[in-house]
Formats: C-alpha cells, sequence, structure tokens
C-alpha cells in the first residue's frame, strides 16, 4: 500500500523548491546559533527527500548531503516527534549506523521536526515534516529542558523562514506577471493582499522613465502610512538613515547597470516616527528587451531581526557574569591578532585562574562561587582596563585581552595591579576563605602565528606560574615569577573590595 502521507510530504518539499537551492544567510545564521548556543561541533537544517537527507544548512560538516536509510533526522521524522540520542554507541537502532562506527563518529543527536503547511493559502491545512533542526557531537552528552526548548524556538524560526521564502516567491512571481496579464493579476489581487498581511510583505513597482512609484496596501501599511497617498522617490528615501539611503540608492544603481536583482535589509522610520528593520528586493521589468521598471516586495522584518540580535547577543555573553563567552573570545582574539599585526603594534593575552575557587564552592555552595565569579568579572572590567576585552571561559577560569599601548609598555606593572586587585576574601561561619588568582602572560610576536599558539603560550606561562606559587603570574618566556602588588605606572582601581 503506498503511504499517501509520505507522498503528500515528497510533494510538499518540491513544491517548496528547498532541495539542492543555494546557501541563504538567514538558514546558516540559524545553525551557527544552534551550534554556539548548544556547544555541540555540528548543527543541521537537514531535509528528507525519498533517498537522501539533504542538508539546506550546516556548521560543521563538510558534506551536503548522506543516504536516507542511515539518517538520524529520518527517525525524528517518520515519528514526527523530537528525537535526543545521548550515546548512539548505547541505543541498538544506531550502534552499527556508519555514522557512529566511522566519521563523522555521531554520539550525541538531538533533533527537532520542522513543518510547512501543505496548503498556504488555508489555515486549517495539515503541516507536514520536511526534516529537522539537529545538532550532533562526537561525544556523549545530554540536553536539559531549556536547551531542547531552546532548539525547538530555532527550528520555529527555522519554520518561519521557509513560510517568509515560500510567501515571498509567491509576491516575487505575481509582481512580475504585473505588467504581462492585468487580468490575472486583478483576480489574483485579493490572495495577493492576504499573503502580504500574513508574511507582512508589500510589493512595489518604480517606471523608470519618471520615477514613478507604486506601493501595495502592505507596502502603505509597514511605511505607517495612508493607503494611496501619493509618494515620490525622494520622499520615500527619506524615510531611510542617511548611510542606508546612500547604500539602497547604490544598490539601485547597480541594478540598473548590470540587470542583477538586489536584496538588501536596512534601518529606517517610519512616518509616525517608529523604527523598522526591513528588506527591499527589486529586480527590472522589461518589454521588449529593454528596462522599463523596477519592482520588487518590502518586507518588515523587525522581529526576526529583535530575535536573531538576541540570540547573538545570548550566544556571546557568558550568563553567569555578563561577560563575554568562549565563542565570543575567540573571535575577538582572531580579529586582535589580524588588526595588531596589521597596525605593527602589540598586544597580550592574559589567562586567569582562580586560586580556592573549589573550596569556597565547597564550603559556602555554588551561590558564594557565583558571586566570587561575578565580583571577579566586574574587577576585569575596572576603569583602568577600559578598551581591554574581557571573557570568562569556563569554571572558573577568564582571559584578559589588552591591546592598549599605554598598559602594554609596563606588563609587568599591570600584572602586578592585576593580582593585588583578584584578590578577595569571604567570611563566613568564623571562617575566612581567601581567593587569589594565578595568570599566565603572553605577547603577540612574529613567533605566535594563530589563535592557538597565543593560548598554548599563555597556558604554559600559567602552569610554570602554578608550579612556582599560586596567587603569581608568569609572562610566557620569562623566568622571573611575578608577585602582586603596587604598581606605578597602572592606575590604582576605583574600587577593590576583600
Amino acid at each position: 500500500m503506498v503511504d499517501t502521507s509520505e507522498e503528500a510530504r515528497l510533494a510538499l518539499l518540491e513544491r517548496l523548491e528547498l532541495l539542492d537551492s543555494a546557501p541563504e544567510q538567514e538558514f546558516d545564521a540559524v545553525v551557527q546559533l544552534a551550534q554556539q548556543l548548544t556547544g555541540c561541533k555540528i548543527a543541521l537544517v537537514s531535509l528528507l527527500d525519498a533517498h537522501r537527507q539533504w542538508f539546506k544548512a550546516k556548521a560543521g560538516l563538510d558534506v551536503n548531503e548522506t543516504p536516507r536509510d542511515i539518517a538520524f533526522c529520518a527517525h525524528a521524522v517518520a515519528a514526527d516527534d523530537v528525537l535526543v540520542v545521548p550515546d548512539a554507541r548505547q541505543d541498538d537502532r544506531f550502534a552499527d549506523n556508519p555514522l557512529v562506527t566511522g566519521a563523522p563518529d555521531i554520539r550525541f543527536y538531538a533533533g527537532v521536526p520542522i513543518h510547512a503547511a501543505e496548503d498556504a493559502s488555508d489555515d486549517t491545512s495539515p503541516r507536514l515534516p520536511l526534516g529537522t533542526l539537529c545538532v550532533i557531537d562526537d561525544q556523549p552528552r545530554t540536553i536539559d529542558p531549556a536547551g531542547l526548548k531552546m532548539l525547538g524556538h530555532l527550528a520555529t524560526l527555522v519554520e518561519t523562514l521557509i513560510s517568509a521564502r515560500r510567501t515571498a516567491a509567491l509576491a516575487v512571481q505575481m509582481a512580475e506577471e504585473r505588467g504581462h496579464n492585468l487580468r490575472e493579476l486583478s483576480r489574483k489581487h485579493r490572495q495577493l493582499r492576504q499573503a502580504e498581511r500574513i508574511a507582512n510583505i508589500g510589493s512595489w513597482r518604480l517606471t523608470l522613465g519618471d520615477d514613478q512609484l507604486e506601493w501595495s496596501d502592505q507596502t502603505y501599511a509597514i511605511h505607517e502610512m495612508e493607503c494611496g497617498a501619493e509618494i515620490s522617490l525622494k520622499a520615500a528615501l527619506d524615510f531611510y538613515a542617511e548611510k542606508s539611503r546612500e547604500i539602497l540608492v547604490s544598490t539601485i544603481e547597480q541594478t540598473l547597470v548590470t540587470g542583477e536583482p538586489f536584496d538588501v535589509e536596512a534601518d529606517f522610520t517610519t512616518a509616525r516616527g517608529n523604527y523598522r528593520r526591513v528588506r527591499s528586493m527589486g529586480e527590472l521589468e522589461l518589454e521588449n528587451g529593454k528596462p522599463v521598471a523596477l519592482i520588487g516586495v518590502f518586507q518588515d522584518i523587525t522581529e526576526r531581526h529583535k530575535m536573531e540580535e538576541a540570540l547573538r547577543h545570548a550566544a556571546h555573553t557568558d550568563d553567569l557574569t555578563r561577560i563575554a563567552s568562549r565563542g565570543r573570545c575567540n573571535q575577538v582574539i582572531d580579529d586582535s591578532i589580524k588588526t595588531t599585526a596589521a597596525a605593527g603594534q602589540r598586544c597580550a593575552l592574559l589567562l586567569i585562574d582562580l586560586d580556592h575557587f573549589k573550596a569556597v564552592n565547597d564550603r559556602l555552595g555554588h551561590q558564594a562561587g557565583d558571586d566570587v565569579l561575578r565580583v571577579i568579572a566586574s574587577r576585569l572590567q575596572a576603569p583602568y582596563l577600559a578598551g581591554s576585552f574581557a571573557a570568562r571561559l569556563g569554571g572558573d577560569e577568564f582571559v584578559l585581552l589588552i591591546t592598549d599601548q599605554a598598559l602594554l609598555r609596563d606588563l609587568r606593572g599591570l600584572l602586578r595591579r592585576l593580582l593585588l586587585d583578584l584578590r578577595y576574601s569571604i567570611r563566613a561561619d568564623k571562617q575566612t576563605f581567601r581567593v587569589s588568582a594565578t595568570i599566565g602572560a603572553a605577547w603577540l610576536d612574529a613567533q605566535t602565528a594563530s589563535r592557538s599558539d597565543l593560548l598554548r603560550n599563555a597556558d604554559a606561562a600559567l602552569y610554570a606560574a602554578k608550579r612556582r606559587e599560586r596567587g603569581t603570574a608568569v609572562i610566557a618566556g620569562q623566568a622571573v615569577p611575578i608577585a602582586p602588588g603596587q604598581s606605578d605606572t597602572v592606575p590604582v582601581a576605583i574600587a577593590r573590595q576583600g
């Protein structure tokens, strides 16, 4: 017997024209965020075809597809439910799977099905699973309810992108047919207006001969203007800030010269003074091979943009201390290596490990330990360190990247001051617990070609400092340890506790 639901699912997947489509930055952003937020090595938007799973977006994996019969995602799609595999080697369904016994050596898998309506114009139409948003690691692990919830939110974002892509494609198709078949457009006008309202997408047309601008009702709505009000090209561009306006004008001119369509995102202010983030897509309308107009669609993507920015900020910020996370740290170090080397300047990386922190956690509890971490993070953002970059690597490990050339003129003095400032005492139950810091520092020099080199040098210096005496610092390549004390060249911290 033919599985009619599978037939319908495959037919919908074909209609969406997602399979073998070009990469799109919105989908790529989602998998990168999923990878960063979960800490997994691989994140995918996987679409399940008849004989394969194909990856619309991927992070941490080089291949574009795998056979369906070995796909973990096939199980999630078949059950139309979340699938979590803590250790594939211990799961009879997957223990012999080639993706487990060989590359990419899957151990952990968590996948959430992504859906699309079979009929986008019918709110009651069945929603069919197309594939999954999944994260994969080569180490066994678990995922807590908050992590699963976050993965579900990202899967919903993928569904929204698919829906918007589908509606936008329909709107563009309708706009292209406008000059060729007015009667057909009139018949479909109500459907188009409904699609515009649902997706918050409007359409527009700019006649090249006289700069006459036409907007759909939803385009007026996004601008918070009365429908039908006359609008000139100059007035339309005045909604944008100067920099965004320059980019948009340049993009339109490029399309007129090359004939290539454009797709830009920009910030603008509505007629009522409200901020909006919008996406504008356009292309040439031709008659007898000659351009007569620009036609396109206009979408309010404010909420999506806010969500992406919030997710990006969350991925870059340590939840406990509110300073930068490990992922953000790696990016900043890479950027600093390039910029300081190009400018012929210096920078130094400090790895900071807290001493006796475990005793605070064990004797006073994790809340007290968390308070210590917050205090240390705040001291790494003291006024005299303005311009430096602080991040928490995890546990009681921190990193400080110094690029201020004035501070770098006396690195030993800076380390003495830091060792003093990072001392912290807690008194509880008639006992005093003293936390200090041990620091390993490394210079960026000609022999340091990468972030891994810089971190390795700093880590070796940290190990040397610990071996000699905790609460001291060592600069890579220098034998003399540094003890805490007052510095003549580094400003005194404004506030120091403990």
